[in-house]
């Protein structure tokens, strides 16, 4: 892999599964540590969560995202310790860019639990259950079914688009009424949708609130200026300068991951390795990049990974 240059991604919310770390665990058993320090910072059992659940557990979203951050940093461990792995360019699918940073060396591991932690209870209690929701469309071009989503609004009733996750596919969040609105008028253009099973309407301006409680925590984050490369969801560009502003504006703001990955593609990156539970960003650059020109990989089982 030496002769390749490698981007590392890491995955966000959705990719959590029950028993997501017994590989991990079981054959590399030094990356206990890791699970000790994430509890002790997130003051939960993170390594019972991610081994026994129960997923009703997991699946809230102060619970999901420290354990997804602990699994892909002990991932990121194991590929490191042994088999040297390393990166050129790093980012993460929301919640992921949290383990991007502590990956590129720029935060502090359980600084970023703790961050993700209190993100999580800021987006839950942002938007009350039941208040809103996210749909993902498929085969649809962004700058039409932004139109849509500008149809479908009204004053204090948003539906927006959220995620740019490939050509595709794109994900709407907002008021339930107003995507359901949304929902309809597509339905009657036999658009293909997906309703999506989450709690909140993540990354839409409905997430103010959240955006606001955080930014105190953030601001006083500390960020290594080492000069690793960074892809920020906010901005999908490549940048070895990154602060606080990043992490704060992308609460509320759309993720770039499509524009991300076709800006590595035309940085000269050919190995794409997704770092951390599933395969959902794996899925995603195979639909992004050109066939056949690209060595995509995911270290879900990183025990098969490390054989290949």
């Amino acid at each position: 892999m030496s002769d390749l240059k490698s981007i590392a991604m890491f995955p966000g919310q959705g990719s959590q599964y029950v028993g997501m770390a017994k590989i991990l665990l079981q054959e590399f058993p030094y990356t206990s540590e890791i699970f000790e320090e994430a509890s002790e910072a997130a003051n939960i059992s993170i390594k019972k969560l991610c081994l026994e659940g129960p997923d009703e557990q997991l699946k809230l979203t102060a619970n999901t995202q420290p354990c997804i951050v602990t699994t892909s940093m002990a991932t990121w461990r194991v590929m490191t310790n042994e088999k040297g792995f390393s990166a050129d360019v790093f980012a993460g699918h929301s919640l992921g860019e949290y383990s991007a940073l502590v990956a590129a060396g720029r935060l502090q591991f359980a600084r970023a639990i703790a961050l993700v932690r209190a993100r999580g209870i800021a987006m839950q209690k942002a938007v009350p259950v039941g208040a809103g929701a996210m749909t993902a469309v498929l085969s649809m071009e962004a700058s039409k079914l932004e139109q849509f989503c500008k149809a479908a609004s009204k004053p204090g009733e948003p539906v927006e688009l959220v995620n740019y996750n490939s050509p595709a596919q794109l994900v709407v969040a907002g008021a339930c009424v107003a995507v359901l609105r949304l929902e309809q008028a597509l339905t009657a253009e036999a658009v293909r949708f997906v309703s999506l099973p989450v709690s909140a309407p993540f990354h839409s301006s409905m997430m103010k609130p959240a955006r606001e409680e955080m930014t105190s925590m953030l601001s006083v984050t500390e960020f290594v200026n080492n000069q690793t490369k960074i892809i920020p969801n906010y901005s999908a560009e490549i940048t070895d300068q990154y602060g606080a502003e990043y992490l704060i504006k992308q609460i509320d703001s759309p993720v770039k991951w499509c524009q991300t990955i076709e800006k590595v593609q035309f940085s000269g990156i050919n190995n794409y390795v997704e770092i951390g539970p599933g395969k959902v960003l794996w899925g995603l650059a195979r639909k992004i990049l050109p066939k056949g020109q690209f060595k995509l990989a995911n270290t879900d089982d990183v025990k098969e990974w490390l054989a290949l």
